[in-house]
């Protein structure tokens, strides 16, 4: 029979931003624990006293999340650069059978152009192209007769250079989301290779997102 600390951890392990505010002691636990009275009496079908609710929060351990946050504050001090590129444009196209070979020819272009920024995505349905706006005429020009899903100017891009134990310690890139949405940031795409993390925010959110950045490699110091 489900007791009511295993209640109370499931609804909490099931709101992670909550878990954080509270081991972080952001969170009065009497207001938590009325907020969550009603689901832990869902769960459990009978009526709980909000006491008895207080100490099930109180007796929740931590070790796990400061165990994680411990490791991911060490990862912060081997953050590398912090890149930052703006004049970009994001194209969302549909798939085509030639969105392939238009892509190819839009390559051959930035070949002779390096300094052009230029990153793909591709989705089940449909592709993303993030390119300097600068190469705007051409874009237009190769991929003229496809359907355009979404564009978006006015972008910048904020790349983070990752060590390479990245994908050896869960909640990295959980922990920088986080942040950025506590922040009030909002995210226009974000793309990631093995040891590359990039975010593409609006222009008007480049400094802030920058700012944070910087304020995170800090912390790991």
């Amino acid at each position: 029979m489900i007791t009511v600390a295993q209640a109370v951890e499931k609804i909490i392990k099931n709101s992670p931003f909550i878990e954080d505010a509270l081991f972080d002691g952001l969170i009065n636990v009497s207001s938590l624990a009325r907020k969550i009275k009603s689901e832990v009496e869902v769960i459990l079908k009978k009526e709980v006293k909000q006491g008895a609710i207080v100490m099930a929060i109180n007796r929740l351990s931590p070790s796990e999340y400061l165990r994680i946050n411990t490791k991911i504050k060490f990862f912060l001090q081997s953050l590398g650069d912090i890149v930052v590129r703006s004049g970009l444009s994001d194209y969302t196209f549909a798939y085509s059978d030639e969105l392939t070979i238009k892509q190819t020819k839009l390559l051959k272009l930035l070949h002779r152009n390096k300094d052009v920024f230029c990153t793909f995505s591709q989705g089940v349905s449909e592709r993303t192209v993030i390119i300097s706006t600068t190469f705007k005429k051409e874009m237009e020009r190769i991929f003229k007769e496809e359907k355009i899903l979404a564009v978006k100017e006015e972008l910048s891009s904020i790349t983070i250079r990752l060590p390479k134990e990245n994908v050896e310690i869960p909640g990295v890139y959980y922990f920088i989301l986080k942040k950025l949405a506590w922040e009030g940031i909002n995210l226009v795409e974000i793309i990631s290779t093995t040891n590359e993390f990039t975010l593409v925010v609006n222009d008007k959110y480049v400094d802030q997102t920058f700012s944070l950045l910087m304020r995170l490699k800090k912390e790991g110091e």
